[in-house]
């Protein structure tokens, strides 16, 4: 499971640059939109980095647990922390350019997966009595 959020890790990095890009070289100019869709592909491009360096945190650093309970917890909040990247892209690509007034429901998501995952393996983490 390391190697996998390792790999997931180092390419949303990878699609986080290539957003930067996007938004460096969008026609018209960010600074010409209007403030909501400016929001949205700033706000949108920064949660990438999150899904991103959350996964690459995980695949250097996830350790299983020997307990199975605390195990499966681990492999729940993984599957989270997996679909976020995949979830936020899509809504980068998807919510940006409607503004506040589109339905968000990618990012929400995407965001709420990067809740639910840091929960996960928080429960599942043996902590010294």
């Amino acid at each position: 499971m390391r190697r996998v959020h390792l790999t997931v890790g180092v390419i949303t990095l990878v699609a986080f640059a290539v957003t930067g890009m996007i938004m460096r070289t969008h026609n018209p100019r960010l600074r010409d939109l209007g403030d909501d869709i400016r929001l949205m592909y700033r706000s949108r491009h920064i949660y990438l980095l999150g899904s991103g360096i959350g996964n690459l945190l995980l695949g250097l650093y996830l350790v299983p647990r020997q307990a199975a309970w605390r195990r499966r917890l681990q492999h729940a909040g993984s599957v989270f922390f997996l679909a976020a990247p995949v979830l936020l892209a899509f809504a980068f690509f998807t919510e940006t350019e409607h503004g506040l007034a589109f339905s968000l429901w990618r990012s929400t998501l995407g965001l709420f997966a990067l809740l639910g995952g840091t929960i996960l393996h928080f429960v599942a983490a043996e902590r010294a009595p």
